[in-house]
């Protein structure tokens, strides 16, 4: 196949090999390429075995039963898809990248797990209290890393001369520190978790770090397989969180680009660029196939892991604190679940029956609840999530 003499040579290609965005493109279309037709091979063998079949809750929804045997076991394929090419493109001595990959295992086997009881035993899967678990774990693993590696930060602290060679020298200061990007209209758009403290306590910042770390791992995890609702969703905004991901940290990758858009400088940060530019790539060739009507679900295997990786990405590039912005979907759909359920049992105890706010949670029911298409809300949903990615971008490098 031509193919393989075409990989070969851009792999021997030393431009390739020392290029981040190179790497990050072949990646890219590699990734596309094998969740493209992975997902078809799966799709027409499940067709002729019916083993591996989604068993749908009774919702009261329309169209509800026909999503009934639909193979839902796409999330692995996800994170096959994009394993493989961070495996092949990306510097596997990179901490970053090393972190990223264990968080995909690890989430991917939390998600396995959910989805075999579902499969084999009962439709709740695993317990709410094992799947939290399971991301304190990783959050902890995650926040330990960042306060106690050695691995240093760059900010800036004099003007640099773009036209000038000298700014190869670059005026900075480096040193492992708590910064972080924070979304606001401002050339100082750092924020450092340090200054909570006084100067003697500051080396005990990472006690509300971890924490933090946990409480975003969980969140935007738990958001991801929370919107995984219908036909598209998940899949679609996530693409779009992905395509916004791997821009930050191509730019944070570069002393200049970081210098001239306010970014932090990460060293060696760049490689995550390929990692997110491949779990994209992944998503794109799923999404082929799960959009309305669905052939293929991703299964708690894709979405907890797709919230994890987001998560993670985003820690890792100190850009966490955007997520309430950049995955507002998530989060609306999150608390549409946490006012739900408070205002039902509130309004029991005080009135001795229960009242809903939504006619369903999360929003996305109740909007089908209401006589909308799965296509129309999924298609608004994307309208949205493409609009708050542009307002992240706005307010960092503004």
């Amino acid at each position: 196949m031509i193919i393989f003499p075409i990989f070969k040579y851009l792999i021997s290609n030393s431009i390739i090999i020392n290029s981040v965005f190179y790497r990050s493109v072949i990646a890219f279309i590699l990734s596309i390429c094998i969740s493209f037709f992975t997902n078809k091979k799966i799709i027409l063998w499940n067709k002729k075995k019916k083993y591996i079949g989604e068993r749908v809750r009774n919702l009261g929804l329309k169209e509800q039963k026909e999503k009934e045997g639909t193979p839902t076991m796409g999330g692995l394929i996800i994170i096959i898809s994009a394993l493989i090419p961070t495996i092949v493109f990306s510097k596997l001595n990179n901490l970053y990248i090393l972190i990223l990959i264990i968080t995909t295992l690890w989430m991917g086997v939390l998600g396995f797990i959910d989805d075999y009881i579902k499969i084999k035993y009962h439709k709740n899967g695993l317990s709410f209290m094992g799947k939290i678990l399971g991301q304190i774990i990783l959050g902890i693993f995650i926040g330990v890393f960042m306060s106690f590696n050695n691995k240093k930060i760059t900010t800036f602290h004099q003007k640099i001369d773009y036209c000038s060679k000298q700014y190869l020298s670059l005026l900075v200061s480096e040193k492992h520190n708590f910064k972080t990007n924070i979304p606001i209209f401002s050339h100082i758009n750092e924020f450092d978790y340090a200054d909570i403290f006084k100067k003697k306590w500051k080396k005990y910042t990472w006690i509300i770090f971890v924490p933090i770390v946990i409480i975003i791992i969980t969140f935007i995890s738990n958001g991801a397989n929370i919107t995984d609702g219908i036909d598209g969703l998940t899949a679609g905004v996530s693409s779009i969180i992905f395509a916004t991901l791997s821009l930050f940290s191509l730019i944070s990758s570069s002393k200049i680009y970081s210098y001239f858009f306010h970014f932090l400088y990460i060293p060696n940060i760049g490689e995550i660029t390929i990692f997110s530019f491949s779990f994209l790539g992944s998503l794109i060739g799923f999404l082929w196939y799960n959009a309305y009507p669905a052939q293929i679900f991703m299964g708690d295997s894709g979405s907890l892991t797709i919230g994890g990786v987001i998560a993670a990405i985003s820690i890792l590039i100190r850009k966490e604190l955007i997520l309430p912005i950049l995955c507002g979907i998530f989060f609306i759909e999150n608390f549409s679940v946490i006012i739900q359920v408070l205002y039902f049992k509130l309004y029991k105890i005080k009135y001795g029956i229960g009242k809903r706010i939504f006619l369903m949670a999360p929003l996305h029911h109740h909007f089908q609840k209401l006589g909308y298409h799965e296509s129309k809300i999924v298609y608004r949903f994307l309208i949205i999530q493409m609009m708050l990615s542009m307002v992240v971008v706005i307010l960092l490098i503004t």
